[in-house]
């Protein structure tokens, strides 16, 4: 194995346990005699592409435990989508700087990113070994049982949506109806794991709209009056992204949706359109909340097991480096039968870059409108134990004195 430098760079959305991954490469590289030097890049590939880069192999061993568990992205994120004359930009400056691996920790868009410059590196003689770490906290990369960050934002979801119903039982007399937005692109994981802390038909929520099934306002409606006349109030869980069956999204109301670099919508109001709908069609008050990037960053929710296996996916991006794979990007395999247990392994970018792995029909049940025992099993070990359980006084049965 050619001698070189390792660079690493952090791109897309953060979460609670992007920096954990980051920790994983710095320390497993450090540990090899083939690499000679730790680099990491300001902002992803505007970093490189900008030639700000630092130096990580001067990090003590104490900062790093710390940055670890720290949310956001150590070394600053970009969206940004390289074009082709920038990709040779790149490529040119990572051989003047001698850096023979590449890690990218990110989504579908690094993916992408990381894919195209690993095949010029190819197509122009080799000797750049590029290996992408996945990162987001939508679940929806193809091949992996899950991604890091999916656990801990999952954990949010489900403690806040826990919280929210028990204030909105409290306050049914005043304002019945809650609709909560949650993030996830075009995939349900994460509306889904509002359910993970639901124990019986009075915790939040009462039913959950995912990306995958169409919106329909009858149905919509329907269930929110049948909810209001069994136990008086109604939590509602929806994606940012729902549509409906002309694929028009709800959040949308008629404008034109703004996009990112890589074309994707940035869609805002969701739940401030369906309390409209409810109060107009219903007659009844509701509120809405939308926590926003604040689910993709409250450290206080972290999942252990995403933490852990966040650093996990780092230090075998270099193993795998080091070993002469390239083009690739890290995925955890669960292991079959009883209990939770990962392994991890490889495969080709060209079959992650600008995928996405939706939530299984199977897993969801349309006639109620929330996730299966299916689903429960597979998200409860990766949003971790100790999730909330309000208990309710047992005699509430007002009577006159």
């Amino acid at each position: 194995m050619r001698r070189g430098k390792l660079l690493v760079g952090q791109s897309g959305g953060c979460t609670q346990v992007i920096n954990a991954s980051l920790v994983g490469v710095i320390e497993q590289a450090a540990k090899s005699s083939s690499i000679s030097g730790i680099w990491g890049a300001r902002h992803g590939v505007e970093g490189m592409l900008k030639g700000e880069i630092v130096d990580l192999s001067r990090e003590n061993a104490r900062t790093l435990q710390t940055i670890a568990r720290t949310p956001a992205a150590a070394l600053g994120s970009c969206r940004h989508r390289l074009s082709d004359a920038e990709v040779r930009g790149v490529l040119e400056r990572l051989r003047r700087w001698g850096v023979s691996h590449f890690i990218y920790i990110g989504g579908n868009d690094s993916a992408d990113s990381a894919h195209r410059l690993s095949r010029a590196a190819a197509e122009s003689g080799g000797g750049l070994h590029v290996v992408s770490v996945p990162k987001t906290i939508d679940n929806d990369l193809p091949l992996t049982d899950h991604c890091p960050g999916y656990g801990s934002t999952a954990r949010f979801i489900a403690s806040v949506v826990a919280d929210t119903g028990a204030e909105t039982e409290s306050m049914r007399s005043v304002e019945p109806v809650k609709i909560i937005e949650v993030m996830g692109r075009n995939a349900g994981w994460l509306p889904a794991a509002a359910a993970l802390a639901k124990r019986s038909e009075f915790d939040a929520p009462q039913f959950i709209w995912p990306p995958e099934i169409p919106f329909d306002e009858a149905k919509f409606l329907r269930l929110v009056r049948g909810w209001l006349g069994r136990i008086g109030y109604c939590v509602v869980v929806v994606s940012e992204t729902i549509r409906d069956a002309k694929g028009r999204a709800v959040a949308d109301k008629g404008r034109a949706a703004e996009r990112d670099a890589f074309g994707h919508p940035r869609l805002v109001g969701a739940a401030e359109y369906l309390c409209e709908l409810v109060k107009d069609k219903v007659a009844v008050r509701a509120r809405w909340d939308k926590p926003g990037t604040i689910q993709r960053m409250a450290s206080a929710y972290v999942s252990e097991s995403d933490l852990r296996e966040a650093r996990a996916c780092g230090a075998w991006a270099v193993r795998w480096a080091l070993r002469g794979r390239s083009d690739c990007m890290v995925v955890m395999r669960r292991a079959p039968g009883r209990g939770y247990r990962i392994s991890y392994d490889t495969v080709p970018l060209a079959k992650i870059a600008n995928s996405e792995k939706r939530l299984p029909a199977a897993w969801f049940d349309r006639l109620s409108m929330l996730p299966r025992k299916a689903f429960l099993d597979y998200a409860r070990p990766l949003a971790g134990e100790g999730l909330p359980e309000h208990p309710r006084l047992r005699n509430l049965s007002a009577r006159g004195i």
